[in-house]
């Protein structure tokens, strides 16, 4: 738990300020709490705390990315090629390669200088003005100039600037769902707490820097500035968590990895031959920028940086933005998610859902601050008058709501407001007609608020006090109930009723309020101005209201499906766990809940060993939700991580998927990787499942890909091997034609294949199962064998020419099997293991004839001619390479058909392994 620097000291055990009463607070910091600090004390404090602001951390430079771009293996294999390919005269290779390693530097680069800036956003928060006693006098200064010891002033709609220990208070509340994630404001008071480990959310007497004070007001002794804040410590967390490399990154590290051994082993061996026969420096040179290029992927980067950047889009056309391309894949291996309830799960609008009076329940419907909605009773039971509560939720309160919804003023006491104009009464409207003849506002210190109006009462004008306030203190102040129109009992009658509604509303997680009423005479009204707090005795409990932030109506089909995908689905809140189990019960969320005290008391041996168990974290900090995301990682779990707020940030750049709401504070926006514009989780779910189409198409290209690039290798190490066409396969232009003019339009059928309908109801992928596992290479290394045997055939043995013109024809040949047969196979390996040539299939056709045409003109346009060198074909050699083309698909085909034979068997064997863990469980 973290706790509240003492600014004595930076190697002193953190002070527990709520357990020192405000005497004690005062003099620990040697302070007089009428005249403030002197001005000397001020600038030896500042010397020794420093400046009221937070570090932020500097960017890199545009340069430092840039090179750290060009060091990535792949660009490095690149550049070599490129400047061999300049050394030996091919200019046009050496263009075409080098641009491709600007177009991956910038892209990259781009990212990177996207990436930190998470502390930036804490240390750019609007600065606020504040109200300080300095040598006995009030005076206003920027927030940076506070230091601790000093005494701050504050009231409604200030900012607070530090954080600090409260000496007064009236009224006050304030908004700190930024730290907590609390989602209504916390009523202050001085009470001096328990010298133990309070939650944050729990130190009434504490008020927070950045927090907002909505309510009263209120006098802080600052016992800290800067980075020793709750808010600084988070910046500390922030600036301590690196974000991690997505699994599509790490994986294709690994490839380029391997693909570089290959390409060079196979450039060398080459080599080594050609000097073994007396080949030319010229002639091996050509030869080893041939294979070189062959066997490096060298569209691989852009190709998928392509795709993640077209399933961008189509996660921003669903209200989901991404920070960086590679999070697109991320989200497809997401295996457990980590939610927040305030405005992911929930609305964020206080809604009133049951109401209790004169011994009947009725249930309310409607969601937010919509004002309709039916109150609904049992059948045949009398319909009560309603007016003494009514008067209640809209005499008694400050809120308005407009009729679109927008609330100025406490969210609880819109949703009474709102419960008023479901009952037909205009809040605003009764309150000019009835005005207020005393109040006694609400204070956290006695819970309930209480105003006296005359008001019309059974056709006279009297004077009647009503009150709302917490249940329990209401009560305390009754003497008899209301049990009918017109029907006073004392209060003992129904206590029994009373207290088991109460019960049961809390059993919901509802918050609950009381409202009662007083009548007085017209003689009371000289004493009730005086003195309003003595009058708030002797009253007739008139109902009980519950109250409840709703689920947002999406949200429990979200869950369902998340869960039936095999994703582990937790609601971590700073709401306590009483309200929050209510909501998982709702959402349908496995078992478990627990409290941040209680997580915090368990070892990360005890919590892992619990964690299957434990579904619901209320009361949380923001060190808790970064230890849950971390220990989660450590098993291995791709882990997604919501929040809106300043207290979630750290965690949320910690996660492998942090994901902010597009109404949350600017630091969790930056410090996540996916932004949800719309606030809903559903959104994430359906971003789940779009990053796991995306994931299937970057595997479906990989496999293409791959398969064409063994196929490449083997060739020219078999030409260079056996000598055949005197060692070269093909030119390199030949090569960079196939990938950069062909092979992308199989790329682009991958990326607009529809994605099948059963795609959210497959357990995760295991992360540590890649692209590259054993399964897929084998099926690599046998398209790729298939292809090059096919592409050899006519190298060996080739159209009946004129010597001088064989090796052109036959390359020619080759060069037209290994482009039909790359299209074919682009046709029939957009997926797996379902049938590449099943429906829909008329869209990749359309696509892939391009190419086709391509190939065709390579061979019959003499400007194509000269740049490739190829040479025209006859009607029998086309025949022939569609032929040899088509080995390819078929053997592709038949080994999807033995692919799902087994997959069946293996269903019917174990079933159990299809079902996923989270469905198991429940």
């Amino acid at each position: 738990m973290t706790e509240t620097a003492a600014p004595q000291s930076t190697e002193t055990a953190p002070t527990r300020w709520w357990a020192l009463d405000p005497e004690a607070a005062t003099a620990e910091l040697s302070t007089d709490p009428t005249a403030g600090l002197s001005a000397a004390e001020v600038a030896s404090r500042r010397e020794r705390y420093g400046s009221n602001t937070l570090t932020a951390q500097a960017p890199p430079s545009v340069w430092s990315v840039v090179f750290q771009q060009l060091r990535d293996p792949m660009n490095i294999m690149l550049i070599a090629v490129a400047a061999v390919s300049a050394a030996i005269g091919q200019g046009s290779t050496a263009l075409i390669v080098g641009f491709l390693v600007v177009i991956n530097v910038v892209i990259g680069a781009r990212q990177e200088m996207l990436a930190r800036k998470s502390v930036d956003a804490l240390a750019t928060m609007q600065e606020p003005q504040s109200r300080v006693r300095r040598d006995g006098a009030l005076v206003q200064i920027p927030a940076h100039d506070l230091v601790p010891g000093d005494i701050v002033e504050l009231e409604a709609g200030d900012i607070v600037p530090a954080d600090g220990r409260l000496l007064r208070t009236a009224t006050m509340e304030t908004q700190e769902a930024a730290l907590t994630g609390e989602s209504t404001p916390i009523g202050k008071d001085v009470l001096t707490l328990a010298d133990e480990d309070v939650p944050l959310g729990d130190r009434a007497n504490m008020a927070f820097q950045n927090t907002s004070v909505t309510r009263g007001t209120g006098t802080m002794l600052v016992t800290a500035t800067g980075m020793t804040t709750q808010i600084g410590t988070i910046a500390t967390l922030l600036s301590s968590v690196e974000k991690t490399k997505s699994p599509l990154q790490r994986e294709l590290d690994k490839l380029t990895k391997v693909l570089g051994v290959i390409a060079w082993s196979a450039v060398a061996v080459i080599v080594v031959i050609g000097i073994v026969r007396g080949q030319s420096p010229s002639d091996l040179l050509f030869l080893a920028t041939a294979v070189a290029i062959s066997a490096i992927p060298t569209g691989l980067p852009t190709f998928v940086q392509a795709m993640l950047a077209y399933g961008a889009r189509q996660l921003a056309d669903a209200k989901a933005v991404v920070a960086n391309l590679n999070d697109v894949e991320t989200l497809g291996a997401t295996s457990s998610i980590n939610s927040d309830k305030t405005g992911t799960l929930t609305l964020n609008e206080m809604t009133v859902v049951a109401l209790y009076t004169v011994g009947q329940h009725f249930t309310v419907e409607g969601n937010g601050y919509a004002k309709t909605g039916k109150i609904l009773q049992t059948a045949g039971a009398e319909v009560p008058d309603l007016t003494p509560l009514a008067y209640g939720l809209c005499l008694a309160s400050d809120a308005t709501v407009s009729d679109d919804g927008a609330v100025i003023g406490d969210p609880t006491e819109a949703a009474l407001v709102v419960l008023a104009a479901k009952l037909g009464i205009d809040a605003e409207e009764s309150r000019r007609t009835y005005p207020r003849v005393a109040e006694v506002p609400f204070d956290s210190a006695y819970k309930f608020m209480a105003t006296a109006h005359w008001l019309p009462w059974r056709g006279d004008r009297s004077l009647v006090e009503v009150v709302k306030g917490g249940p329990d203190v209401v009560l305390q102040r009754c003497t008899h109930a209301l049990a009918g129109p017109g029907e006073v009992v004392p209060l003992e009658t129904m206590r029994p009723d009373i207290e088991a509604e109460m019960d049961r509303l809390a059993e919901q997680g509802l918050r609950t309020l009381a409202f009662a009423t007083r009548f007085l005479t017209p003689a009371d009204e000289t004493a009730l101005v005086a003195d309003p707090m003595s009058y708030v005795e002797q009253l007739v409990f008139v109902g009980l209201v519950g109250i409840v932030d709703p689920l947002r109506p999406t949200a429990k089909v979200a869950v369902e499906i998340a869960l039936k995908a095999g994703i582990e689905v937790r609601m971590i809140t700073g709401d306590h766990a009483v309200t929050a189990s209510a909501i998982g019960r709702q959402l349908g969320l496995g078992p478990g809940a627990i409290s941040g005290p209680e997580l915090a008391a368990l070892t990360d041996e005890e919590l892992l060993e619990r964690l299957p168990n434990l579904h619901v974290f209320g009361r949380v900090t923001p060190e808790d939700k970064l230890r849950l995301v971390q220990l989660m990682q450590k098993q291995g779990l791709v882990v997604a991580m919501t929040g809106d707020a300043v207290n979630d940030a750290a965690a949320i750049k910690q996660a492998d998927i942090g994901v902010a709401m597009g109404s949350g504070s600017e630091v969790t926006k930056q410090a996540a990787r996916l932004v949800l514009t719309d606030d809903n989780f559903s959104t994430l779910v359906h971003a789940v499942e779009l990053g796991r189409s995306i994931y299937q198409k970057i595997t479906a290209y990989i496999r293409f890909q791959m398969s064409q690039l063994i196929g490449l290798v083997v060739l020219f190490l078999a030409a260079s091997v056996f000598d055949i066409a005197d060692g070269v396969a093909m030119t390199p232009m030949m090569v960079l034609f196939l990938n950069f003019f062909v092979c992308v339009f199989p790329v682009i059928a991958i990326m607009l294949d529809p994605v099948g309908p059963g795609i959210m109801d497959r357990a995760p992928r295991d992360p540590r199962l890649g692209i590259s596992n054993g399964a897929a290479v084998r099926r690599w290394i046998l398209y790729g064998a298939v292809l090059c045997i096919a592409s050899a055939v006519p190298l060996v043995a080739g159209p009946d020419t004129p010597a001088a013109d064989r090796a052109t024809a036959s390359m020619t040949m080759a060069f037209v099997v290994m482009g039909l047969g790359s299209v074919l196979s682009g046709l029939v390996l957009r997926r797996e293991p379902e049938s590449g040539l099943a429906a829909p299939v008329l869209t990749a056709v359309k696509v892939l004839s391009v190419p086709v045409i391509l190939v065709v003109l390579a061979t019959e346009l003499g400007f194509l001619q000269r740049w490739l060198t190829t040479q025209p074909l006859s009607g029998p050699q086309w025949l022939a390479c569609l032929g040899l083309a088509l080995l390819l698909p078929i053997v592709a085909e038949v080994d999807k058909v033995l692919q799902r034979r087994r997959a069946a068997t293996a269903l019917v064997l174990h079933p159990q392994e299809a079902v996923s863990p989270a469905r198991a469980r429940r």
